[in-house]
């Protein structure tokens, strides 16, 4: 039996990577999904792909007017919402502190933190009304980095361990009326994007386990039998989204996936 049958879910960062897999895995599972996706390619690519089963915005998470938009949108087309999930995110490529000229720092702090803390407070606050009205449920996309060392750079780590914060606060504000949860992966070979004031933006994270020697030669790098993919990590929003978690608030499910130092740019 469908796991999500009959809910609707608001997925943030939906074109690739994790969040294009959240989308097929709660479609399987039952669920009608909107999607708030920056890039306009990827949004007609879902809505070829997936056609009437996907209410798709166009826009940026770091845009109070393009979240209300993304959930009014949703609303339209499927007629409530029940789970919102902030998943968008950039990384840092694990930029170290003494690697950040002065001049760029603030740029990067910035860039990092509208998208992956930004981002998400944003989506919480537009989505937060109907939420109360379904008694649903808010899922966030954190990282190993929220826990660990070595996850990231000091700006990614930092942003991860913001949403832990933020997970909490809003779980005990909104304590009886939306569960508030998080999903904490480990690496995995996905589109995860870098900044644009590190020149990191053209860079992928698959794209530099690639170029490390792929999948294999990474995992054997870093001491494991294989790099996760990101349909390894999608069972566990699902758990969080459904009925089997209504007694779950506050919680954030670490799915380590690969501990260690965070891969290095080839050259």
């Amino acid at each position: 039996m469908a796991k999500l049958a009959h809910n609707v879910t608001l997925i943030t960062g939906g074109g690739s990577g994790l969040g294009r897999a959240l989308i097929a895995r709660f479609l399987d599972e039952g669920a009608r999904v909107g999607v708030l996706e920056r890039s306009k390619e990827k949004a007609t690519q879902l809505e070829a792909e997936f056609g009437e089963l996907v209410a798709v915005t166009v826009g940026d998470v770091a845009s109070p007017e393009d979240n209300a938009a993304s959930v009014e949108r949703t609303i339209a087309a499927f007629g409530h919402l029940d789970t919102f999930i902030g998943n968008a995110g950039v990384w840092d490529f694990g930029t170290r502190l003494d690697q950040m000229p002065l001049e760029i720092w603030s740029d990067a702090f910035d860039q990092l933190f509208a998208v992956n803390v930004k981002g998400c407070l944003l989506g919480a606050r537009a989505s937060i009304d109907a939420l109360r009205e379904s008694a649903g449920s808010m899922i966030f996309t954190l990282s190993n980095g929220a826990f660990h060392a070595g996850g990231g750079g000091p700006l990614y780590v930092a942003s991860k361990h913001a949403l832990r914060g933020l997970i909490a606060q809003l779980a005990w504000e909104f304590d009886n009326q939306v569960r508030v949860n998080g999903v904490a992966p480990g690496a995995m070979s996905s589109e995860l994007r870098g900044l644009a004031a590190f020149n990191q933006d053209h860079l992928n994270l698959r794209a530099v386990i690639e170029g490390l020697g792929g999948d294999e030669a990474f995992a054997n790098a870093v001491g494991r039998p294989f790099v996760p993919t990101v349909d390894d990590y999608v069972g566990a929003y699902v758990l969080l989204a459904s009925t089997e978690s209504r007694n779950t608030t506050g919680a954030v499910f670490e799915t380590h996936g690969l501990l260690g130092p965070p891969p290095r740019l080839p050259g």
